[in-house]
Formats: C-alpha cells, structure tokens, sequence
C-alpha cells in the first residue's frame, strides 16, 4: 500500500528493466510501476548495460529480454549473477523455446516467462522469486522436458552462431581455430540438429534455442 502522501513504501521492490524495444520496455515499466509494492528503477535497451545499471541503482530484480544487442539476456544474466549474487533474476522472451528456458536455468536465472504473460503474472513472479521461489511457465516446462538437452557442445554452438553470415576462414580467425577444424565442427553440428546443410542447422538450432 502507499503512504496518505502517495509515496511508495520504504520496502519497495527496486526493478531493473533490460529490453531494446522501447515500446515494450516502457509499456511494461508503466505497468509494473502501478503495483504498490514494485518499482522500476533502471531501464537498459542492451545487454551490456544490465551490469552498470544494477551496480548504479542497488537492484533487488532484474527483468532481462533474452535477445538484445551488446549482449544476450543470458550472457548478462550470467555477469549479474557473478557479481551480484543476491539480485533475483527474471528472464522473459517472446519466444518460448525449450533450449532457452535450459540455458536461462544455466545462467543463473529465477524465472522464466514470456513477455505475453498477465502483468498481474508477472509481478507475482517478481514476488516469489524474492521468497526464494523458482518460477518457470509451465508450458515451457513441460516442452524443455519433451525436447531434451541440447546436443550441441558449447564449441559447437560458437561455430554455429558464427556460420550464419560467416565464411570458414572468417569464422576460423575469430576463434582461433584452424579452418579444417571449423569444418569438423559444423559437420557435426549438422549431423546433430539434423540438417542437410549449415544454413539448416543454424535455423534448426535458433528454433530450438541452443544458439
């Protein structure tokens, strides 16, 4: 509840809101901001902005978009939780694929949600996860156990993010790698998503969320 002036309370929850789409981020700011207990803080439209922003307004929740630029919400869900292990996490996606709620869980993450859930949803999740609670969609949940782990390694996965755009010897230099290893790796990166070619595999593996 606020005060008879109309302030929020002391215990008020700090928000830290990283998404690049400022309509969305604001429209959730703006809906998160109506709930007496919660209060948005910082906002980041980058991933490399989530780690300057929770050290510069003292966050306790951090409500990360998984693609930006900069930085995934992964890659800096994982940095936030290195240096401040005591922030919650809360990722949220418009795209509920099983290989990123796994990956989410790896880097660190409180919850998991997609972006189309109740504001109402959403500010429970914020709630729980400072109870200790671990919040997951149950849809996702249920479709990360029936597609299983990622078969690709991580090696793999830097390849095949690379191939998309990228030539052998492009990608070889990037990595540090020699270009007949770069072929061996996306020959089985290939093989493990099923493809018929690299184009393929990249799509296979983005759909699926192991990129």
């Amino acid at each position: 509840m606020t005060d008879p002036d109309g302030e929020r309370p002391p215990t008020c929850v700090r928000l830290l809101l990283a998404e690049d789409q400022s309509m969305v981020r604001e429209a959730l700011a703006a809906l998160l901001s109506l709930e007496p207990d919660l209060e948005v803080v910082a906002q980041a439209a980058r991933g490399d902005e989530v780690l300057p922003a929770a050290r510069a307004h003292a966050v306790d929740v951090a409500l990360l978009d998984i693609e930006m630029p900069g930085i995934s919400g992964l890659d800096a869900a994982a940095g936030l939780r290195e240096a401040f292990p005591d922030v919650k996490i809360v990722i949220l996606t418009t795209f509920g694929r099983p290989g990123y709620l796994r990956r989410a869980m790896e880097s660190g993450a409180d919850a998991f949600l997609v972006k189309d859930a109740p504001a109402a949803r959403l500010a429970d999740a914020v709630r729980r996860v400072l109870r200790g609670e671990r919040v997951i969609d149950p849809a996702l949940a249920a479709a990360a156990l029936a597609d299983g782990a990622s078969p690709l390694t991580e090696r793999e996965r830097e390849v095949l993010r690379r191939a998309d755009g990228g030539t052998n010897a492009e990608i070889a230099a990037a990595l540090h790698l020699s270009q007949g290893t770069v072929r061996n790796y996306l020959s089985l990166a290939i093989q493990k998503t099923g493809a018929r070619n690299r184009a393929e595999a990249v799509r296979t593996a983005r759909d699926k969320g192991w990129l």
